[in-house]
């Protein structure tokens, strides 16, 4: 996060055109990730339009996080300052660089968009989640799709993880109790398999749905035999919010308020539950990792959190985690007060993390998708240069 990132983006990108131009292999399609590159579609409908080397070449634009923009405050921006993505990009020194939106640039110019999950795609055409770029979107929506994030299954495993005390796997569940030990022990914690254990490992912002949580969780700690523990750094409101609830709770509450890369994996191994409140999320990635450990992901039903956690139902045989409905504090106390009942009815508490640990996540199939995306955009292309072809389909 420099104040010249979007030079340094910017000339980013233009030099990977330049590489290419002298470079013998030419790719069929260039991948750009958000708003640092979103110059790359730009530069590449514009600049390299009628370059003999380059201009045949499609793009894909990933949109990560809608949310961020550029180096400035999208939701502030004055009629002077405002991109409307049509103009040439602007000189590399030049101060009108930094308040050019590579994001709205990227969606205008690609050939074909997606987000990182299927539900996601479909929110940001909303005012209420589209950050100023919902009626653009909604322009272009015939080229935009969701693709679900996957999850690295060999580095994300139980069994072979050196970061998890006691290793286990499916058949072997009955030991993730020892891990639930160490880890209350790290964090000063009473001891005991009968304390339901709830983790949270997340940057500290607002999109986080902290606020809620920290509302919810003074009454949840105060009527249930339950702990909390929090991993993770940020906003220092919310920082100062995790310490007093500490102070208040201090036999109940964990905390480690900064980025730390080992205690998330022992979170994982030992907490009954994950959760994840967020107020918006475009794909999430730690309750899929914390499926995988057999964690318990309680979540907000939105973005990728909603294509990848399914609620318990009322017969307790189907579901994967526990899922509410509205961004309020009540409707999250709710969720884990009935996380916290279920997890004293061993039998379908067992068959819970059993399924949540089956859930396939893997990069596998997001693989798939990816690489029918590719031959869409390339379609696409070849569309704009010689008129309606087939499209291929992004069903698998």
């Amino acid at each position: 996060g420099y104040s010249d990132d979007p030079i340094r983006f910017t000339l980013l990108s233009r030099a990977a055109f330049e590489f290419l131009r002298h470079f013998e292999w030419k790719p069929q399609v260039i991948h750009a990730h958000d708003w640092q590159t979103g110059a790359v579609p730009n530069f590449l409908k514009t600049v390299y339009k009628k370059s003999s080397d380059l201009a045949g070449i499609a793009s894909v634009f990933t949109i990560h996080n809608l949310f961020y923009q550029g180096m400035f405050d999208h939701r502030q921006v004055s009629e002077l300052d405002f991109d409307d993505g049509k103009s040439r990009i602007a000189p590399l020194f030049s101060d009108q660089l930094k308040k050019q939106n590579f994001m709205r640039r990227g969606i205008i110019y690609a050939d074909a968009i997606n987000t990182v999950s299927e539900s996601y795609a479909r929110e940001i055409l909303t005012p209420e989640y589209g950050e100023g770029l919902d009626r653009l979107l909604v322009e272009v929506r015939s080229k935009l799709f969701g693709i679900m994030n996957g999850l690295d299954y060999e580095d994300y495993d139980p069994e072979t993880d050196p970061l998890v005390p006691q290793p286990y796997n499916f058949h072997t569940i009955d030991r993730r109790k020892i891990n639930k030990i160490t880890l209350q022990k790290e964090f000063g914690l009473p001891e005991g398999e009968q304390h339901f254990v709830v983790g949270m490992v997340s940057r500290l912002t607002e999109q986080k749905g902290l606020d809620i949580l920290l509302e919810a969780l003074p009454p949840f700690l105060s009527e249930f035999d339950v702990q909390f523990i929090v991993v993770g750094g940020g906003d220092e409101k919310y920082v100062a919010g995790f310490r007093a609830l500490q102070k208040r709770f201090p036999k109940q509450v964990g905390s480690h308020l900064m980025l730390n890369f080992t205690l998330p994996r022992l979170i994982y191994a030992g907490a009954d539950a994950l959760t994840i409140p967020s107020r918006f999320e475009p794909a999430g990635l730690t309750q899929l990792e914390a499926m995988r450990y057999g964690c318990v992901p309680i979540v907000r039903r939105t973005g990728g959190l909603a294509d990848s956690v399914f609620d318990l139902d009322i017969s307790g045989e189907i579901g994967t985690g526990f899922v509410f409905g509205e961004y309020n504090p009540w409707a999250l106390y709710g969720a884990l007060v009935r996380a916290s009942e279920n997890f004293h009815h061993p039998k379908v508490w067992e068959g819970l993390v059993k399924r949540a640990m089956q859930a396939d996540f893997s990069w596998r199939a997001a693989a798939r998708r990816y690489a029918d995306l590719y031959r869409r955009a390339i379609q696409m292309k070849e569309k704009e240069a010689k008129g309606p072809v087939r499209l291929a389909s992004l069903e698998e």
